[in-house]
C-alpha cells in the first residue's frame, strides 16, 4: 500500500499537515505563553486593588492572594510612585525580566522557545500594564516551572489535535484520490494491458471517459496511439501477406520472362530494320524486367538490396525512361522531355535510379492523363559542388492535401484510382539506399515537382 500513488498522498498529507502545524505550534505557544503572564499580572492586579480597599488584610490573607495570583510580590506604579502592595519572601535571586509592554513578536517567541526548552524551576521578574488603566505599570515575580509545565501541557494538546486533523485531513485525501486519480489512471493501465494482449482486438481500445483534464487527455492520446498502432499492425499484416503472394508471382514472372529473353535473341537476328530497330529497346525492357523480379524476390526475403554503385551517364539513363513512357502514351497531348546534359556523370546504381525516375515520370504522366488535358513532364539534372541534382516536374493538377500527408508511406501515398501507392514508397527508399534524398519541393495548380539529391561523398569508383 505504501509504493502506492493513494499510499504514497496519505504519508505525504500527513507530514505535510503536521509541518503546518509544527509552523503553527511556534507562535501559539508564544502565545500561550504570554496570555499566561498577562493573566498573571491581571491577578495581582486584582489582588493588589483588593488590598488598597481594606489596608488592614492580614499576613494570611496576603498571602492567599499571592497564592491565588501565582506569584511572589507585586509592584504597582501610580502616579509615578512605585509601591510594593503585596509581598512574600522570594526563595531565591530573579534570573531575568520579562517587559510585556510592546514586546515585538519575534522576541515573544524566542523567550517562549528558551523557556520551553529550559527545565528547572526560575524566579523571573514581568512588568506590564495595568488592566483599564488603573495605573502606568505593574510588576510581578513569579516561578517559572508553573510556566513551563503549562505550556507543555498545552503543546501537547496542540500536537494531539494536529495529529488528528493530519489522519482525518489524510483520510479524507486518500480517498478522494483513489476516487479521482488512482481508479481511472488503474483503467488507463487496464487497457493498456488488455491491448498490449490482443492488439489487433478493438475492444481493447479506451473511450475516454475522465472528468479530470490532464486524465482524458492522458486518454485521448493513448486512445489515437492505439488506433494508430492497429492500423500499423494490419497494413503490416496485408503487407507480409501481399509480399509473399508478390514473391511468388514474381518468381513465376521472372521465369516466364527468361523464357522471353531467349526469345529476343533470336528476334535480334531478323533482317526487317523496324525489328532490328525495336528489338535492343525489347531486349533492355525485358531485362529489366527480369532485374525487378529478382529484386522483388529480394525485397520479399528482407529489404532493398544494397545499389552497386558505379559511374552512370544520365541522358543515356533519362532517355531510356522518356522512350519507355512514350509508348505509353495515348495522345499527343502530353509531352515527356529530357534537358539532361549529356556529360553529365553520376555515382549510382543504374538499375535503382532507372526505377526511381521511371516512376516519378510514370506518376507525372498518369496525372496528366487523368485530366485529360495537354501538358508536359520533364527531366533535369544538374552537377553541384557536393551533390548530383535531379529534378522531375510536371505541368499537371498537383497532389492532394491527403496524399501529402502520408506520400511516401506504401498503400497511401497514391492518387490514381487503382494505384497501390508502392512507387514513392520504393523510390525514396532506394534513393536513401544511396545516401541521398527523395523530396517533393513543390506542388498545385501549377504542377508538381520532385527532387533527388546524391551525395558525392569522399569515395571513388
Amino acid at each position: 500500500m505504501l509504493n502506492s500513488l493513494s499510499g504514497r498522498f496519505l504519508i505525504l498529507t500527513t507530514v505535510f499537515v503536521m509541518l503546518a502545524e509544527v509552523l503553527i505550534f511556534v507562535p501559539s505557544i508564544a502565545r500561550f505563553r504570554e496570555d499566561y503572564l498577562l493573566n498573571r499580572l491581571e491577578r495581582a492586579q486584582i489582588a493588589s486593588l483588593a488590598l488598597l480597599a481594606d489596608d488592614m488584610l492580614g499576613e494570611a490573607l496576603e498571602a492567599e492572594l499571592l497564592a491565588n495570583a501565582g506569584v511572589f510580590n507585586v509592584v504597582l506604579r501610580r502616579d509615578e510612585i512605585r509601591q510594593l502592595m503585596l509581598a512574600s519572601p522570594i526563595p531565591g535571586q530573579i534570573s531575568g525580566t520579562y517587559d510585556l509592554r510592546d514586546a515585538p513578536a519575534w522576541v515573544l517567541i524566542r523567550d517562549a522557545m528558551v523557556r520551553l526548552s529550559t527545565p528547572g524551576n526560575a524566579i523571573i521578574r514581568v512588568i506590564g500594564e495595568p488592566v483599564r488603566d488603573a495605573g502606568l505599570l505593574i510588576e510581578v515575580t513569579m516561578e517559572t516551572e508553573p510556566l513551563r509545565m503549562a505550556m507543555i501541557d498545552y503543546g501537547l494538546r496542540i500536537l494531539m489535535l494536529s495529529l488528528v486533523i493530519s489522519v482525518i485531513t489524510a483520510g479524507l485525501l486518500f480517498l478522494a484520490v483513489r476516487a479521482f486519480l488512482v481508479r481511472p489512471i488503474k483503467g488507463v493501465v487496464g487497457y493498456m494491458q488488455r491491448y498490449a494482449q490482443a492488439p489487433e482486438d478493438g475492444r481493447g481500445i479506451i473511450e475516454p471517459s475522465a472528468g479530470v483534464r490532464e486524465l482524458r487527455e492522458a486518454e485521448e492520446a493513448l486512445q489515437m496511439l492505439q488506433i494508430d498502432l492497429t492500423h500499423a499492425l494490419k497494413q503490416r499484416e496485408r503487407l507480409a501477406q501481399l509480399g509473399e503472394a508478390v514473391a511468388k508471382v514474381s518468381h513465376d514472372l521472372r521465369n516466364i520472362l527468361t523464357s522471353a529473353q531467349l526469345f529476343t535473341d533470336r528476334i535480334e537476328s531478323s533482317e526487317d530494320p523496324l525489328v532490328r530497330r525495336l528489338a535492343p529497346k525489347l531486349v533492355n525492357s525485358i531485362t529489366r524486367a527480369v532485374s525487378l523480379c529478382e529484386s522483388t524476390l529480394a525485397f520479399g526475403r528482407a529489404e532493398e538490396p544494397a545499389p552497386t554503385l558505379t559511374m552512370v551517364r544520365l541522358h543515356d539513363l533519362v532517355v531510356d525512361v522518356v522512350a519507355s513512357e512514350r509508348l505509353a502514351l495515348t495522345s499527343n497531348d502530353v509531352e515527356i522531355v529530357s534537358t539532361v546534359p549529356e556529360d553529365l556523370v553520376l555515382r549510382a546504381d543504374p538499375e535503382q535510379l532507372f526505377r526511381v525516375i521511371l516512376n516519378l515520370v510514370r506518376n507525372g504522366r498518369q496525372a496528366l492523363a487523368a485530366t485529360g488535358k495537354p501538358g508536359s513532364v520533364s527531366v533535369h539534372a544538374s552537377d553541384e559542388d557536393d551533390n548530383w541534382r535531379i529534378v522531375v516536374a510536371d505541368t499537371g493538377p498537383g497532389l492532394p492535401t491527403k496524399t501529402q500527408e502520408h506520400l511516401f508511406a506504401p498503400f497511401q501515398g497514391t492518387v490514381r484510382k487503382g494505384g497501390t501507392g508502392l512507387g514513392l514508397a520504393i523510390s525514396a527508399e532506394l534513393v536513401r539506399g544511396h545516401g541521398g534524398t527523395l523530396t517533393l519541393k513543390e506542388t498545385g495548380p501549377e504542377g508538381t515537382r520532385f527532387e533527388i539529391l546524391l551525395p558525392k561523398g569522399d569515395g571513388t569508383i
